[in-house]
C-alpha cells in the first residue's frame, strides 16, 4: 500500500488546474481526462436529489455537457471542483422540478379505463360469461348465493362475513367451498344448454 504525500496531492491539484487551464484553451481531450475525474462526484450529486440511476446519468451528461460550455467564465482554476458541484446541483435541482408528478391511481381507476379497443368478439365474451353468472347465482339457494355475493362481488373478508352471518370463521369457509361448488354444477348444467 503506498502512502500518500502532501506533494502527491498538490501535484494531483495542479494537474486538475493545468487540464481546466488547457480546456479553457480548446484541449477537448483535457475536458474529457477532467470528466473522467469528477463524474462519480457528479453522478452522486445528481443520485441524492433525483434517486434515479437513469435520471442521474442523464442529469450527470448535462452537467459536463453544461461546464464544457461555460468553461470559459471560470476565472479560477483550482475551483473547479466546486463549480462543477453547483452545475450538478441546479441542474438535478432543475430536473426534479420539471419532473411531472407521479400519480397514484386507484385499481378501481384501471377498472374504468377506456376499452374502446377491447375487440368486440372479447367484448361480446365477456358479456356473456357475465350474464351466465348471474344465472348460475340465480339458481343457487339463497344462502349460496349471500354467501358467494357478499365475498366475490361485495368484497367482504372472511372476518366480516362471519360477523354478517352471526357464524363462526370456519362455517363461512365451508359455506363459501359449497357454495363455489354449487355454482360451477350449475355453470356445467347452463353450459350443456
Amino acid at each position: 500500500m503506498s502512502t500518500l504525500y502532501l506533494d502527491d496531492i498538490q501535484t494531483e491539484e495542479s494537474s486538475n488546474e493545468d487540464l481546466v487551464r488547457a480546456a479553457q484553451l480548446g484541449d477537448s481531450s483535457a475536458f474529457g481526462d477532467l470528466a473522467s475525474r469528477f463524474e462519480r462526484m457528479v453522478y452522486v450529486i445528481c443520485w441524492q436529489r433525483l434517486r434515479n440511476h437513469d435520471e442521474a446519468l442523464e442529469v450527470s451528461q448535462d452537467v459536463f455537457i453544461k461546464a464544457f460550455e461555460k468553461l470559459y467564465q471560470l476565472e479560477e482554476p483550482a475551483a473547479f471542483a466546486g463549480w462543477l458541484r453547483q452545475i450538478a446541483v441546479r441542474q438535478a435541482l432543475n430536473r426534479a422540478t420539471r419532473r411531472p408528478p407521479s400519480i397514484a391511481v386507484e385499481p378501481r381507476s384501471l377498472d374504468n379505463a377506456d376499452n374502446r379497443h377491447v375487440a368486440p368478439l372479447d367484448s361480446l365474451l365477456a358479456t356473456e360469461r357475465e350474464d351466465q353468472l348471474h344465472r348460475g347465482l340465480r339458481r343457487l339457494a339463497s344462502l349460496d348465493r349471500s354467501t358467494l355475493v357478499a365475498f366475490y362481488i361485495d368484497g367482504r373478508s372472511i372476518i366480516e362475513m362471519s360477523d354478517d352471518f352471526d357464524a363462526p370463521v370456519g362455517t363461512i369457509k365451508r359455506r363459501l367451498h359449497v357454495a363455489r361448488k354449487r355454482l360451477a354444477r350449475e355453470l356445467e348444467c347452463l353450459q350443456a344448454v
